[in-house]
């Protein structure tokens, strides 16, 4: 909680907008952060039915920055001065950054993972990477990995055919990237190769999410022993994805990290200073009642 003796006339003020946004680990996250570090700053969460309303505001009241959630990450998109190139080729944004009276959008998702991958022994360049769904958090990645990281092939494995094969158009016309595109659900054989292929497997489906816990995107037996598999699932943070992986021997990547990372990306992208990274682990976990 911030109380009055930790805010003045001059508290930058921070804030996520999104509805719904009232289960929201942000404002936990980020005050004790700004607390921690020794930031004269506050965070709130505003649960925003107009995103045109809520950025206007933001301007007029001078407010330093700001997480974006759904269904907003488009939606702020116009509205605002300035977006990163691969934010503009996720087609979302997550942050946004007041620098001196201009709006500057980014998207910290895929920087996230990248750095969740990393962070674990996983090395993104060189590899052929299976990505399993194709909805926001699937565009993020892929696109992250496909403009920056030097990857050798991307298979993007969904179930919604139309918005797969946009995601595979797009990374396509945007990156020089090899895509092959595998309809999950009626192409179980190209599927199954398209994974035993892959250097380093990641589920962006929700497929394995509180309350479906016991349920998993692909079979387990479609994985090498020696692959990499990162699940964007955060909870629960150990996944039936996960824990299957890891009995075959894979490296495995918990979802928890990449959260983890985009608020400490967006922090340091809002401070200048390193984020406390323990501090913010211990929070997350804490909130979903892990060990």
């Amino acid at each position: 909680m911030i109380s009055s003796r930790m805010t003045d006339a001059h508290t930058k003020v921070y804030c996520i907008i999104g509805n719904p946004v009232r289960h929201s680990m942000s404002p936990h996250i980020h005050n004790a952060s700004f607390a921690e570090v020794g930031v004269n700053a506050v965070y709130v969460a505003f649960e925003v039915d107009d995103p045109e309303g809520a950025v206007r505001g933001m301007r007029a009241l001078g407010m330093s920055g700001a997480s974006v959630t759904i269904p907003h990450k488009l939606a702020v998109m116009p509205l605002l001065d300035e977006i990163d190139d691969v934010a503009l080729m996720i087609g979302a944004v997550n942050t946004i950054v007041n620098d001196g009276g201009k709006l500057f959008g980014l998207n910290t998702d895929g920087p996230a993972a990248v750095k969740a991958l990393r962070d674990a022994g996983v090395e993104p360049a060189g590899k052929k990477i299976a990505m399993i769904g194709s909805g926001g958090a699937a565009r993020a990645v892929s696109f992250t990995l496909a403009a920056n990281e030097n990857i050798a092939t991307l298979a993007v494995l969904g179930v919604v055919p139309e918005e797969t094969k946009k995601l595979a158009r797009e990374l396509s016309e945007k990156t020089d990237v090899s895509v092959l595109t595998i309809d999950l659900e009626k192409k179980t054989k190209e599927a199954k190769n398209a994974v035993a292929a892959a250097d380093i497997v990641i589920n962006a489906s929700p497929v394995g999410m509180h309350p479906n816990e016991g349920k998993t995107p692909i079979p387990a037996e479609w994985i090498r022993a020696d692959a990499a598999v990162f699940d964007v699932v955060y909870t629960p943070p150990d996944t039936r994805l996960l824990r299957e992986a890891a009995a075959l021997g894979c490296r495995t990547v918990q979802g928890v990290d990449m959260f983890i990372n985009q608020a400490a990306l967006q922090f340091e992208r809002w401070t200048g200073k390193p984020a406390p990274v323990d501090l913010m682990r211990r929070i997350v976990l804490e909130n979903l009642g892990a060990k």
